[in-house]
């Protein structure tokens, strides 16, 4: 049996995988195990490779750092492609107060961390632990261990502190904001039931959906307009995709003129349908999608590379195969097209037109889901290597002694962000489907945590039980508490902020999974996903660069 012996405790490629799948399969099983609704989710795999490193199981040094850090790569680089897209417009749509709350938290926990190594005392490579494992954070502790090992070199005993600061405030970190959601629910005595009704509600005030109206033009000062400037009265945000006249059912195409008893079906949030309704006339019960006519309407997926960020009207499908674009749907939001709009991998696109037209603009988007499903691995790579480019350029900052690097963490976050804004360049698309993502993600995250732990594991259980581990245990309680209780109590009494939507706040903030899942479980309801999205990306990336900024300053 020795060459099973070799292949925990050898030191071979074989042994490699082994151990790091051993630790990984091992890991995510233990995070899987849920306690009063509450499961450790990827962090397991953290506290599996301690166990694993405590008993001894190691892997070659060498090999272990490339692992650890190409992990992270694949992690934060896919992070950054998933929460782009939708980055800034998380910003407008809801605005820069949950945004703000969210930086304070973030804030007042790198106060607070500094707080616990110049006045508690605890060494700065583990109060950058304590600051990434209290708030569940795991690309900010890698962001520390990179700017530690820049400082100290790789082999430096620093560089694997902060894996023990976050291993011991990891649990709380997870904890605390559920108690906090339990406590603000009591202290305000809220009702969960009550307030998904009214947040539900404000959203449907905030954010219509799409709808569609027939309209009899009845207004004399239409007449010789095109169809084109009665959509431009609502900025867009309306159009027509069939015109009944003299009994026949036609195309609304952006340059027909309009005539009195003309009947046009409008599609656009009912406020501005009704806007457009006291300009035009009246509104009528003839539902020209009913009526005989050569017209249909289809759902197009966006699959084809070519159409890739192109505005509708560069496309020229109305002009070229008399279809009208009129609907877009994008995620879970779905909007009037307009001529302005550029379209992305995965967009629904509700066309009307012949049947000759539509068939010539579905080939020209794609319409292949089997096409959409297959990720284009040249641009991961082009990715991940600028990515790797800019994380090592040096940045100077006044006040810091040594130059601040975005490092493997931020240097691949960062270019992921602004890739997947642009979406594509030349031949290049930077677009991966969310199945491909999350493996990758997934993959990523847990050879980084088995790396991390295994490397952190000798001597974890004597920390945890010394006098100092109880220490940091306590300051990482605080770090974790006190911002998200402060912010919470301050938006509910000043904000009046729906308990929905600060649930997902607190999680979001936290960048944490399984507080998100606990907050969907309280209010019986997916809503508070929405805030948690708003805040993540800008809080993942504060807590990547502060991370860096903190074992600068510490140092």
């Amino acid at each position: 049996m020795d060459w099973a012996r070799d292949l925990i405790i050898g030191s071979s490629a074989a042994q490699t995988v082994a151990v790091l799948s051993l630790v990984g399969a091992l890991g995510l099983a233990l995070g899987s195990i849920r306690v009063g609704g509450i499961s450790l989710g990827i962090g397991g795999v953290l506290f599996s490779g301690l166990i694993a490193g405590h008993f001894g199981l190691s892997i070659d040094g060498h090999v272990m750092e490339f692992v650890r850090e190409f992990g992270l790569i694949l992690f934060v680089y896919t992070i950054g492609m998933q929460v782009g897209p939708g980055f800034l417009a998380s910003l407008k749509r809801q605005g820069l107060p949950l945004n703000l709350m969210a930086t304070a938290i973030v804030v007042l926990g790198a106060i607070l961390t500094v707080i616990a190594c110049r006045v508690g005392k605890v060494p700065a490579p583990v109060a950058s632990g304590l600051f990434s494992g209290a708030t569940t954070n795991t690309p900010s502790l890698a962001a520390a261990q990179q700017a530690l090992k820049e400082q100290h070199g790789a082999d430096s005993p620093a560089a694997t502190q902060p894996a023990l600061g976050y291993a011991v405030a990891y649990p709380f970190g997870i904890l605390g904001i559920i108690i906090t959601m339990l406590g603000t629910r009591s202290i305000f005595r809220i009702d969960p039931k009550a307030e998904t009704a009214a947040y539900e509600q404000q959203q449907r005030r905030a954010h219509p959906g799409v709808m569609h109206r027939s309209l009899r033009v009845e207004n004399p000062n239409l007449t010789g307009r095109t169809l084109e400037e009665a959509a431009a009265i609502t900025g867009g945000r309306v159009v027509f995709s069939r015109l009944l006249r003299s009994g026949e059912v036609r195309l609304a195409q952006s340059g027909v003129t309009i005539e009195p008893g003309d009947v046009l079906l409008a599609i656009g949030p009912e406020k501005d349908l009704e806007r457009l309704q006291v300009l035009v006339g009246s509104a009528s019960d003839v539902d020209l999608k009913s009526l005989p006519s050569e017209l249909s309407s289809e759902r197009i997926v966006v699959s084809q590379r070519n159409p890739l960020g192109k505005a509708i009207a560069e496309l020229g499908f109305e002009e070229q195969h008399g279809v009208v674009v009129t609907r877009i749907a994008r995620g879970d939001v779905e909007f009037a097209a307009n001529d302005a709009l550029r379209l992305q991998p995965g967009d629904i696109v509700t066309a009307v037109g012949p049947a000759e037209g539509l068939a010539k603009v579905s080939k020209t988007l794609g319409n292949s889901q089997k096409q959409l499903n297959h990720p284009h691995i040249i641009p991961v790579f082009v990715g991940i290597a600028l990515g790797v480019l800019l994380g090592s350029m040096p940045i100077a900052i006044p006040g810091i002694p040594a130059p601040l690097k975005l490092g493997l963490a931020g240097g691949p976050l960062l270019v992921a962000l602004l890739l997947s804004q642009i979406g594509r360049i030349g031949p290049l698309v930077w677009y991966l489907p969310p199945s491909a993502n999350f493996a990758l993600r997934e993959i990523g995250i847990v050879l980084f945590l088995a790396c991390v732990g295994l490397k952190s594991g000798h001597g974890f259980l004597d920390l945890v039980t010394s006098a100092n581990g109880l220490v940091w245990m306590a300051w990482g309680a605080a770090i974790t508490l006190i911002p998200i209780a402060v912010v919470a109590i301050w938006a509910r009494v000043v904000r009046r902020e729906n308990f929905v939507s600060l649930c997902g706040l607190l999680a979001g903030s936290m960048t944490d999974p399984p507080a998100l899942a606990f907050a969907n479980t309280l209010t019986k309801s997916d809503a508070p996903s929405v805030s948690y999205a708003s805040v993540y990306p800008l809080v993942m990336l504060l807590r990547v660069f502060l991370a860096q900024a903190l074992v600068m300053v510490l140092a």
